[in-house]
């Protein structure tokens, strides 16, 4: 599908603010890049980083305009996403999911959504959507007790949703939910000890008899039919299929994390690097470095050629007000799945051209590698789970293998 335009009146808006955003991410690079090894070392993003990223906007990427939000559509999400990814795999990551948490919280009440920013238009929304806690039943909400593994993003949040079990005054599941609370009720257990992705502080956050008023709750299932609480049904941002975004959302830094091992091998082959116990003064002269470069740089268009045709397809969807239909939502998640291994294979060959010496602690190609290794296998974007979801959906078995 070839790129769609914006709902008309917000077009010139859209494309403003992605070219402003753009060049923003751009121009952070070196910065970030300056500073991604103290993040991977310290397992968190420096103070400074984050006030740079936080100063530059790119936390409220997909808070509402009402709230001084960007409110930007999936394209420009997974576009200045990936271009922060070429500084620092971390980096991108927090920004992405703070952009996660916040498209959710776009989702909830005008209610919920002025508690969050209507005092604090610079509040963070973080979120971990794997079930961590049952609820308990309690008069105009729920009770949480529970841990949350793999919160990215917590140590920088003010608030973060967390996917639990709803139950009923007789303690019967009855759906799943997705909690909005403060992190000022929640405690964070450090338990991030990782090879890959270790700025990012994705540690364990903890509920203890926290009460979550019903305002502040949404149901997956309606999540998953595409109905929300937003009153402020003309913003075609949140219109979009929310779950299926939100997965998306995560092949951003991976296509820029392989952008970036792309742009390092270039430097390190233009540098005049020789081959090792071969003949070539210049791996640049080598037909096998020239087809491995080529072969990598194919790759990368076109995991980023899927996951924006997958963005395409999510912002038409907000843009008509359409729910995609399992054949479409199933589509998507093929692509993103793809995208994913498609980058990742792409850093494999490149390590193919820097050889052993890639691999060298002061390379910042071995942290790259660590970082997409361990960022494409999120289970959300699980490669395998996706082709038996595309699969099933286009042989028209209409009992799937997971909710999407």
């Amino acid at each position: 599908m070839t790129a769609v335009q914006e709902r008309p009146g917000t077009d010139a808006l859209q494309l403003a603010t992605r070219n402003e955003l753009l060049a923003a991410a751009h121009a952070l690079v070196p910065a970030l890049r300056a500073t991604a090894d103290e993040a991977d070392r310290d397992r968190r993003l420096p103070e400074q980083t984050v006030a740079a990223l936080r100063d530059g906007g790119f936390f409220k990427l997909t808070t509402p305009r009402r709230f001084g939000g960007h409110q930007v559509n999936m394209r420009t999400y997974l576009e200045v996403t990936a271009e922060l990814a070429r500084g620092c795999s971390s980096s991108a990551w927090v920004a992405m999911i703070l952009g996660g948490g916040n498209f959710s919280t776009s989702l909830y009440s005008e209610q919920a959504q002025n508690e969050v920013w209507g005092d604090n238009p610079e509040a963070c929304v973080a979120g971990v959507l794997t079930a961590g806690a049952t609820g308990q039943h309690a008069d105009g909400g729920q009770i949480l007790s529970g841990k949350w593994g793999f919160a990215s993003g917590s140590y920088q949040a003010d608030w973060i949703v967390l996917v639990f079990n709803i139950v009923d005054d007789q303690g019967q599941p009855i759906d799943q939910g997705l909690a909005l609370v403060p992190m000022s009720d929640l405690t964070i257990e450090d338990t991030w000890f990782v090879a890959g992705m270790r700025g990012t502080g994705s540690n364990t956050v903890v509920a203890q008899d926290v009460f979550v008023p019903d305002h502040r709750i949404l149901s997956l299932t309606a999540l998953a039919q595409g109905q929300y609480s937003t009153e402020f049904t003309d913003e075609a941002e949140y219109r979009t299929h929310a779950l299926t975004a939100l997965v998306l959302a995560i092949v951003g830094p991976q296509l820029g994390m392989a952008q970036a091992a792309l742009e390092r091998v270039l430097d390190i082959v233009a540098k005049g690097k020789p081959i090792s116990y071969s003949f070539y003064q210049r791996s640049a002269d080598s037909p096998s470095y020239q087809l491995n470069i080529a072969d990598a740089a194919s790759l990368i268009d076109k995991a980023r050629l899927l996951a924006l045709r997958a963005a395409d397809d999510l912002d038409e969807a907000g843009r008509t007000g359409q729910v995609p239909d399992t054949l479409s939502r199933a589509r998507i998640r093929m692509d993103i799945g793809q995208a994913a291994k498609l980058a990742r294979d792409a850093v494999d060959l490149l390590l193919n051209v820097g050889g052993a010496g890639s691999f060298a602690e002061v390379n910042s190609l071995q942290r790259i590698w660590r970082d997409i290794e361990t960022a494409s296998r999120h289970a959300s974007i699980n490669t395998d789970l996706s082709r038996e979801l595309y699969g099933r959906a286009l042989l028209g078995i209409e009992e799937q293998v997971a909710p999407f």
